[in-house]
């Protein structure tokens, strides 16, 4: 028996040698472009909810031939668009990239800060500043972006593309070839001087002509019969919003192109916007020869339009289906142009979400649902409750991302201590019944706050950017400007549950309902590639999907 494990051991030690050299002696092979598709708002069980509407080469594709993740949670909150396009690019969390909403309160100057604001940086492509003057200096950490520009000594190339420009600007990172987004003020795509001085000549060319017009030139109406959309709930529900000039949330839309014409956001909430940006992202494809050789590029696109819809008519609308419906056959056309343009096999692609969204309030009470709305007055009751005690009006600066500001300024000209006013707060939140949880975002890990949620928000407190108290609501409570449509930001399954597919060049096939976070999935493409992590990630790779 000794002898034979003996030569066993010399077999194995002398074939590791010649193994090692075949690793050391082949060419490195990786896809020759990663296609980042991120559906802004996309809750997980819209995959299976309109499934039999579906056709086989959108969605289903990627079901059917891709490896599918059932069970991908955001491990933070608040559960909003920049974080979660920085979370899935960085593969970290809110406390370390430093994204820590799509706004926050400077806590010093008390100002709004919006997430990609630069006003150091100068338009390119309008005259518009606010719409132009964006960039990523507040994100902190690297992005899988940054990490395949250096791990090519900056030959492989990253384009962002999105209607918004947080959704373009923190995937693309620091350090692309371009990020591009909406301008409402001229229905075009634009940059900032951050990346370039001037349009590419594609960019210019895809803007002349003038796309946006021809897809809403004859409004918006259903893709199925109306009678066919039996996922949904009926046509002018109460709780639905309204889209432009319409007097009521009915199809057909066929004032779309005069609303257009004087509001271009208009597009935002119709299924034309994700088509305008598939269709920018073919242009980028083709203009910057993405996938044209050997060396691996990386194009990042947000779908947003399935967000502007969920806000305006919430997640059970004939709308929101029919913006999916008509998603699922553009993902079909998009994945066409890759196979005809890059190579069946030849490149990867992930699809997931930046965050869910909950039922509507009223959709909800239709149904005998608990739900309500949370939070209405609470920043004028409290500051009137704080005067009285401590003497000085105006002691909250703001409430936002379920997070609680105190004016730092007050504080200290008053001689105030921000402990003393924090505790006092806490105990006044805790006796509205409508509050499930508040909490000093310096105590977390010593408080009650049940798992996963306490996890969640020490993860989404950002020490230098972030409130100072935290506040969980009950299920299914919604802000109060979500009186039609929907939100999101909270710790619950509709906010935090999202799809995430891998398909095509070295990705397995199958599904798994093992528990993942979205913070997995930046390392996952990370090994894929054989490229260094994000500097701030915490996920780990989905070893399943990739087969090692």
């Amino acid at each position: 028996m000794l002898r034979k494990i003996s030569i066993a051991v010399a077999a194995v030690l002398s074939v590791t040698p010649i193994n090692a050299q075949k690793i050391k002696n082949s060419q490195l092979e990786r896809p020759k472009l990663v296609v980042g598709l991120v559906v802004d708002q996309m809750r997980w069980d819209y995959l299976y909810r309109f499934y039999n509407k579906y056709g086989n080469d959108g969605f289903k594709r990627l079901l059917n031939t891709g490896y599918s993740l059932n069970n991908v949670h955001i491990p933070y909150v608040p559960t909003v668009t920049a974080l979660g396009h920085t979370c899935i690019y960085t593969g970290s969390v809110p406390a370390i990239h430093g994204i820590a909403g799509n706004d926050w309160m400077d806590k010093e100057t008390g100002k709004n800060v919006y997430c990609t604001t630069d006003e150091s940086v100068k338009p390119v492509g309008t005259a518009n500043a606010k719409a132009g003057s964006h960039s990523p200096k507040n994100l902190w950490s690297t992005t899988i972006t940054d990490e395949l520009r250096m791990a090519t000594n900056f030959q492989g190339k990253v384009i962002g593309v999105s209607l918004k420009d947080r959704a373009s600007i923190l995937p693309a990172g620091h350090t692309p070839n371009g990020a591009f987004w909406f301008d409402d003020s001229t229905g075009d795509f634009i940059t900032s001087s951050w990346y370039m001085n001037d349009l590419p000549q594609w960019v210019k060319a895809f803007n002349a002509q003038k796309m946006p017009d021809k897809l809403i030139a004859n409004g918006w109406n259903t893709l199925l019969p109306i009678s066919q959309y039996t996922e949904s709930a009926p046509d002018n529900s109460p709780w639905e919003g309204l889209l432009g000039s319409a007097k009521a949330p009915v199809f057909p839309y066929s004032n779309l192109a005069a609303d257009y014409k004087e509001k271009k956001d208009n597009i935002r909430y119709t299924p034309f916007g994700n088509t305008l940006t598939l269709k920018l992202a073919e242009a980028a494809v083709d203009g910057e020869k993405l996938g044209g050789d050997d060396v691996v590029d990386m194009l990042a696109i947000n779908l947003a339009s399935t967000d502007y819809a969920g806000h305006k008519f919430g997640p059970n609308s004939i709308e929101v289906e029919d913006v999916y419906l008509r998603l699922d056959q553009d993902l079909a056309q998009f994945f066409s142009y890759l196979d005809a343009k890059v190579g069946k096999g030849q490149y990867t692609v992930f699809l997931s979400a930046d965050h869910g969204g909950a039922h509507s309030v009223g959709f909800l009470q239709e149904h005998k649902i608990t739900t309500g709305f949370f939070g209405d007055g609470m920043d004028k009751n409290l500051n009137a409750k704080l005067k009285e005690k401590f003497g000085v009006d105006k002691l909250i600066n703001a409430i936002d991302n379920y997070q609680i500001y105190f004016d730092r300024k007050l504080m200290r000209e008053n001689n105030l201590d921000l402990d003393a006013i924090r505790d006092f707060t806490i105990k006044e939140i805790e006796n509205d019944p409508d509050d499930l949880y508040a909490v000093s975002v310096t105590k977390v890990q010593e408080s009650t706050i049940p798992e996963p949620i306490k996890q969640r928000v020490i993860n989404g407190i950002n020490r230098q950017r972030s409130g100072d108290i935290q506040l969980i609501s009950h299920d299914s409570m919604l802000p109060p400007y979500s009186r039609t449509g929907t939100t999101h930001s909270v710790w619950n399954s509709y906010d935090s549950h999202i799809p995430l597919i891998f398909m095509g060049w070295g990705i397995q096939h199958g599904e798994s309902n093992k528990a993942y976070f979205m913070t997995d999935i930046a390392p996952t493409v990370a090994s894929l590639l054989r490229i260094q992590f994000p500097s701030g990630n915490v996920g780990n790779p989905i070893t399943e999907v990739i087969g090692r």
